[in-house]
């Protein structure tokens, strides 16, 4: 038995250690400060001119611009495991991506979860409805666009370990949904 753990414990950890994957390269992730939240960055951001940061968010609008660039603008949300902006309300603000290339809205659209590393440039005022907006603004050394998996598959929930549409028992799970109409 002891020979048999001996070989599959590695396989094992692999396994387990491979779920941890960041979407950001390790050379950014070394060079970005863990200390400067972006609630500091938000209050001056031409102070932190230079430093280097991995934030996320939700992606507000994208706009290519006449110089080849692309300005995102993103509602911030904190991150979790390998830089996967959280599903959720919390946030302390906004900030801007400038690209130095072309970013297609239409894969860039509102709505979507990005990532972004990048240096602060400092800071942009933007009209926010009727008030002047401070905005911090990222140059993009690396962006990722996460993609959005739909758990609950139409009748039936998915779950990847399950086989779907028939749970680990073989029984079939179906759960009422709205219609519309």
């Amino acid at each position: 038995m002891e020979s048999k753990l001996k070989y599959f414990l590695p396989f094992f950890l692999i396994s387990l250690l491979s779920g941890c994957v960041h979407v950001i390269s390790k050379d950014l992730r070394a060079n970005a400060d863990p200390s400067l939240t972006f609630g500091q960055a938000l209050q001056n951001p031409d102070s932190f001119k230079g430093k280097s940061v991995v934030w996320g968010g939700e992606i507000i609008e994208t706009l290519n611009q006449k110089d080849g660039t692309t300005q995102v603008e993103v509602y911030q949300r904190p991150l979790g495991w390998g830089e996967e902006p959280k599903e959720t309300f919390a946030s302390e603000g906004r900030f801007l991506i400038l690209a130095q290339e072309y970013l297609d809205p239409y894969l860039f659209q509102r709505g979507k979860r990005i990532t972004v590393a990048g240096e602060i440039l400092g800071e942009k005022i933007k009209p926010l409805g009727e008030m002047d907006y401070r905005y911090p603004i990222i140059l993009s050394k690396q962006i990722h666009l996460w993609e959005e998996y739909n758990y609950l598959s139409y009748p039936y929930y998915y779950y990847p370990w399950w086989g779907y549409p028939y749970g680990w028992w073989g029984l079939r799970f179906s759960y009422p949904h709205h219609h519309r109409h």
